[in-house]
């Protein structure tokens, strides 16, 4: 399988809107020296266009979330990191539902179901730990409620119980709490690691599509 790289918006400086901004900038700049009464407020004014776009650039730059599949693994990046699966130790990948009255309704997260969680654990930055267990909050938060367990959410949120693998490893601290959040979660989803959909240039379902291939396609180590 080919290796692609994917990401929720394709950042080109050489694009054409990027041109068009620059061009928008350099225009706002002329202008504010030609109605500027000083040299020392033209000075200002384009120090703080400068730092403006320095600051869009910037949280344009922390947005941006980009995956790579290749024929043995699948990577996730963030500005400040990133996790790495590899096929082999993929077990199940599939759309995150919600059970109500009986029906289930789709949630805009793809879950990913680990054989191991020891590859994953040791592969992980102790900042990307913390990112997960913050911005997943509301869905361990949905799964508990869906099997009446929302008054116990204080309790399970940062449980740092100290984590042991089938192979004996012990993990604490930061570590311990992402093992306890991600057996939690396979608990009331039956995944382990989770996309939300909102980081995708495509539909959760064609992600998943893409995604189950390539574990299909997947050679046995």
């Amino acid at each position: 399988m080919p290796t692609i790289h994917l990401s929720n918006y394709q950042f080109d400086r050489h694009s054409l809107y990027a041109k068009i901004g620059l061009l928008f900038v350099l225009l706002m700049i002329i202008a504010l020296i030609r109605l500027s009464n000083s040299w020392q407020q033209a000075l200002v004014a384009i120090m703080c266009v400068l730092i403006l776009c320095a600051a869009g650039y910037w949280l344009a730059r922390k947005s941006w979330v980009g995956f790579t599949l290749t024929a043995s693994h699948l990577q996730q990046h963030f500005y400040y990191g990133g996790w790495v699966v590899k096929w082999q130790n993929i077990n199940q990948i599939g759309i995150c539902t919600y059970q109500q009255e009986g029906w289930h309704q789709p949630l805009p997260w793809i879950g990913i179901r680990l054989k191991n969680y020891g590859p994953f654990l040791d592969g992980i930055c102790p900042r990307i730990a913390r990112e997960m267990l913050f911005n997943q909050r509301a869905l361990l938060y949905l799964g508990m409620k869906q099997h009446d367990k929302s008054l116990l959410f204080e309790d399970i949120v940062l449980d740092s119980t100290p984590y042991t693998d089938p192979q004996g490893k012990i993990y604490t601290g930061l570590m311990a709490m992402l093992a306890n959040r991600m057996h939690h979660q396979r608990n009331f989803y039956g995944f382990d690691v989770f996309i939300s959909e909102n980081d995708l240039d495509r539909s959760a379902d064609e992600f998943v599509g893409l995604a189950r291939r390539y574990l299909a396609a997947a050679k046995p180590e």
